[in-house]
């Protein structure tokens, strides 16, 4: 996949806030129909990078492409109905109830002349089905336990229906069942319906058995991209992460698998 066939592409980012720079000179480009993961250490500026192709962090410098075109140029509605976030942390309004919240990914898709209708319902209903939340319609969303609250939001991102969804660490408050479910069905999204995913993740060993590509952050800098068994080595792990390890292969999905190095076994009390 060429830069210049990317839908979605950074070019010569220099990213920040306030007085703080993060990334300067980042330039990205997400493949087409991929299931991309960004990886790196905490405060890399892993999820700073995708604030800003979802367009919530104008860039200092550099521009974010959307189909060729500047994406702070684009009218606010094309963006949605070409690209959807699941932010980080959300908030719900006060007193309102899961298929309130879910219904409002469907806003893009409303206008004069469209207004709500049967498909909107439908796509609503699918939506909170295939997260789990189905039975959860008619309770208020501040009710629900952490878990059960980011299930609610990626309904509503599902519900939103884009060709590119972005997603800001959506394992977070899951436990690991819910960790697997929810990957298998991003893995799904992107299989199934040719949907391009961007997601940052912290499980380097779920990044790699999930992604189909990864992009490999370090000190507001890419090290790496490509595919994952590009990516994954005992030596850009060490690099990366600062952690030695072993890469080995997944013996379920025939990914890699970082297995970190034994720590040294100090005797307690030795002489």
């Amino acid at each position: 996949m060429t830069p210049r066939t990317a839908r979605l592409q950074g070019r010569g980012l220099t990213l920040g806030y306030e007085k703080r720079t993060i990334a300067e000179q980042l330039s990205v480009t997400v493949p087409d129909r991929s299931f991309t993961v960004i990886i790196g250490p905490n405060a890399c500026g892993k999820s700073t990078l995708l604030r800003a192709l979802a367009r919530t962090l104008r860039p200092r410098a550099g521009q974010v492409l959307l189909d060729g075109a500047d994406l702070a140029s684009l009218p606010a509605k094309r963006v949605a109905r070409t690209l959807g976030l699941l932010p980080q942390s959300s908030v719900a309004p006060d007193g309102i109830t899961v298929s309130e919240l879910v219904a409002r990914g469907r806003y893009p898709h409303q206008g004069l002349l469209r207004q709500w209708s049967e498909q909107d319902e439908r796509v609503v209903r699918e939506s909170m089905a295939a997260t789990g939340v189905g039975d959860l319609a008619d309770r208020l969303v501040d009710e629900l336990s952490g878990g059960q609250r980011q299930r609610v939001w990626i309904a509503l991102a599902l519900a939103q229906q884009t060709p590119l969804l972005l997603l800001d660490e959506p394992t977070t408050y899951l436990d690991i069942a819910h960790q697997v479910e929810l990957l298998d069905l991003c893995a799904c999204l992107h299989e199934e319906q040719g949907r391009t995913l961007v997601a940052v993740l912290h499980d380097l060993n779920q990044a790699a058995r999930y992604a189909t590509h990864l992009i490999a952050m370090r000190d507001g800098a890419v090290l790496a991209a490509g595919e994952p068994r590009e990516v994954v080595t005992a030596e850009l792990v060490e690099r990366v992460f600062g952690l030695p390890c072993r890469v080995i292969e997944d013996p379920e999905s025939g990914t890699p698998l970082v297995v970190p190095r034994a720590r040294r076994r100090v005797a307690v009390g030795a002489a």
